[in-house]
């Protein structure tokens, strides 16, 4: 058999690297946690606001009430007013330049692993959503929070929900 009849059933010999495109520098660890902190005080500042002076306590209060687990005051409705005051605070910067707003503290962008910028359903359904919907599970929420951090000490700096979305965090 000829040397290119066997190169018909060779592997594939494409080069797949979790790098950064050139010239492109990834967030330091640090930084994306400080970025991560900020988002956290301003979505729970806005949650807390948004509970208090509406009547939405009064119907977390009775949902919580009525439920049989009373270790946790976490509710369906509770998550829809998270996904709310994220999706109006956050989403917007987040769908025209790839920051929220811990991000443009810090001048970080998420962008594609190719640099390219992310689209609405990446960033929204992939990189935030999916997160979003292990707090239906408290177990699952658990595993789910304690990988995904964990998995920014690797050596390419991506979270779990960087790798869904095939995302990455950059400096500006």
């Amino acid at each position: 058999m000829s040397e290119a009849a066997d190169q018909r059933f060779a592997p594939p010999q494409a080069q797949v690297a979790d790098l950064a495109p050139d010239g492109v520098v990834q967030a330091e660890r640090g930084t994306r946690l400080l970025a991560a902190i900020v988002d956290a005080i301003i979505g729970g500042a806005l949650g807390w606001a948004v509970v208090t002076a509406t009547p939405v306590k009064a119907l977390m209060a009775s949902q919580t009430a009525a439920s049989l687990d009373k270790a946790s005051s976490l509710t369906p409705l509770s998550l829809v007013i998270g996904l709310l005051v994220f999706l109006l605070v956050q989403g917007w910067p987040l769908v025209t330049r790839g920051q929220t707003l811990g991000k443009m503290l810090f001048k970080l962008r998420i962008v594609r692993t190719d640099g390219s910028k992310v689209d609405a359903w990446r960033l929204h359904g992939l990189r935030y959503g999916v997160g979003m919907l292990t707090n239906l599970n408290p177990i699952v929420a658990m595993v789910y929070g304690l990988l995904d951090s964990l998995l920014i000490f690797r050596e390419s700096r991506k979270c779990l929900h960087d790798s869904i979305a095939d995302t990455q965090v950059i400096k500006l």
